[in-house]
């Protein structure tokens, strides 16, 4: 959105505000406070960035039903609302639950085997964008994203390690780490990704891309290097591992570098000492 404005781009930001912010939208920016689910107006729309979904893989376990028609219907809505308006779609989907487990680093052309309905319901979604594709000439690109991470990223979803751990050392809390922390995730800046958006809505060539740094970090090591930005030496308590976490996720970045032109260029360490700046600021 900033980078959209930023540029000159006329922007309207639709959200239901179930985790987003109204402050966190640009000022610049038009906003509609809408659920994807009932149908989204496009109007004037060159360009659908479509980020909307229920993100969280516990509550997919939960609530599959829910988690379905969040990610599900509300992509179909997302792709009626593009086609009617001649638009491209750029699908943010997900790199670790679609994967599943890996043995090294995911390629777009591996295997799919998601370990949780959040999961599954992505890879849905991206059949749709790629049904569309078929059906319609459309040329809409799937972003598949490694583990996001940055400033005004909502800790209360267990996907945001990174703002969960920061926020309980800001305040002087012990975190929690699932499992004996040892499995491993990519994690990729949010400036990064936005990049990666913007190149894919660019080239208009479509296709399947992986978004990540295609290195792997321990979820131990990242506890680590957070509490050497907030300056603490708590150690972590460990509770037991939950079901639909993968034990190894990392990507392949290549196609992306070689397609799209893109490669990730924040550091784990600058990328968090950028989101500690923001938490400590708060």
């Amino acid at each position: 959105m900033d980078a959209l404005v930023g540029r000159g781009d006329e922007v309207v930001v639709v959200d239901d505000l179930s985790s987003g912010r109204r402050e966190y939208v640009n000022g610049a920016a038009a906003f509609v406070e809408c659920d994807i689910r009932d149908g989204l107006d496009a109007a004037g729309a060159s360009v659908v960035f479509h980020l909307a979904a229920q993100a969280d893989v516990q509550t997919s376990m939960r609530e599959p039903a829910r988690d379905a028609a969040a990610n599900v219907v509300g992509t179909v809505q997302a792709l009626e609302a593009a086609r009617r308006e001649g638009a491209t779609l750029v699908f943010t989907s997900t790199g670790g639950a679609i994967y599943g487990e890996c043995d090294g680093p995911a390629v777009e052309d591996g295997p799919l085997e998601p370990m949780s309905p959040y999961g599954v319901a992505k890879l849905c979604a991206e059949e749709y964008v790629a049904g569309w594709n078929r059906i319609h000439g459309s040329r809409h690109a799937v972003l598949r994203l490694a583990n996001v991470y940055g400033p005004r990223q909502d800790s209360s979803l267990e996907g945001g390690v990174v703002s969960i751990f920061l926020e309980r050392m800001a305040h002087r809390e012990q975190a929690v780490i699932f499992g004996d922390g040892l499995q491993t995730r990519d994690f990729v800046y949010v400036d990064d990704v936005v990049g990666a958006l913007l190149a894919a809505a660019a080239s208009g060539d479509g296709g399947v891309f992986n978004v990540g740094t295609g290195r792997e970090t321990s979820v131990r090591d990242l506890h680590r290097s957070c509490a050497g930005v907030a300056g603490v030496a708590d150690d972590p308590r460990f509770e037991p591992a939950r079901r639909g976490d993968v034990r190894r996720s990392v990507l392949d970045v290549s196609h992306a570098a070689r397609s799209l032109g893109w490669s990730a260029r924040t550091t784990l360490d600058e990328g968090l000492a950028r989101t500690w700046k923001w938490i400590a600021s708060a």
